[in-house]
């Protein structure tokens, strides 16, 4: 089991992959795609794109590159209210916005959806604040894992409900550099439940 301490320096990361499921050159161009849409659909808006910290990070930053239009971004960083993050459903922000959303045009960024459950109570709190109108756009979705039907109006990959680091996605802290979406090694997070770690394939 990886604790972040016991993490040996030099460690090769790419070899706790099972297999990638999306590769560097696919996220580009996926990105720069999604990028080029966007930027068609927000033409002479006032666009501000909000990411979901931390697993978003990477995300946001190449699809902000994407968009060949003038932006602003801000983030959120938000987490289960108690000690389970599977099965309250009660979200609290941790990080709030810097700056106000009314009357703006709001792309929300995330990295992965799977239960919706986080997603539906950041888009409740936004409408709130009366933006000029509110989407999502998310790098991955794993629609086997949905427990709200959130709407999602752009989506970069679907894929299987399979445990994934890289490009943002964490385990335990790490693997969040790697430059693909790769499905981790089971016996890595194979555990007893009550040892189990949160992670960033564990959705609230």
């Amino acid at each position: 089991m990886h604790d972040l301490d016991e993490v040996p320096v030099g460690r090769d990361l790419r070899a706790d992959i099972d297999h990638i499921l999306v590769s560097e050159e696919e996220l580009n161009a996926k990105i720069s795609e999604m990028g080029r849409q966007l930027a068609k659909d927000y033409a002479d808006k006032d666009l501000i794109l909000i990411g979901v910290l931390k697993g978003a990070i990477m995300f946001i930053v190449d699809l902000a590159r994407a968009i060949e239009l003038p932006l602003t971004l801000d983030f959120m960083a938000v987490a289960s209210y108690g000690a389970s993050t599977k099965t309250s459903g009660i979200v609290r922000i941790l990080k709030d916005l810097d700056s106000s959303i009314e009357g703006k045009h709001v792309l929300i960024v995330e990295d992965i959806i799977d239960s919706g459950l986080t997603l539906n109570y950041i888009l409740e709190t936004l409408q709130t604040r009366n933006p000029a109108s509110i989407r999502v756009c998310s790098l991955l979705s794993k629609p086997a894992r949905r427990r709200v039907d959130v709407p999602i109006d752009y989506i970069c990959f679907e894929i299987p409900d399979e445990f994934v680091v890289g490009y943002g996605l964490d385990f335990n802290q790490i693997y969040r550099n790697l430059p693909f979406v790769g499905v981790l090694k089971p016996e890595l997070y194979t555990e007893p439940a009550e040892h189990k770690p949160a992670s960033a394939n564990e959705e609230i």
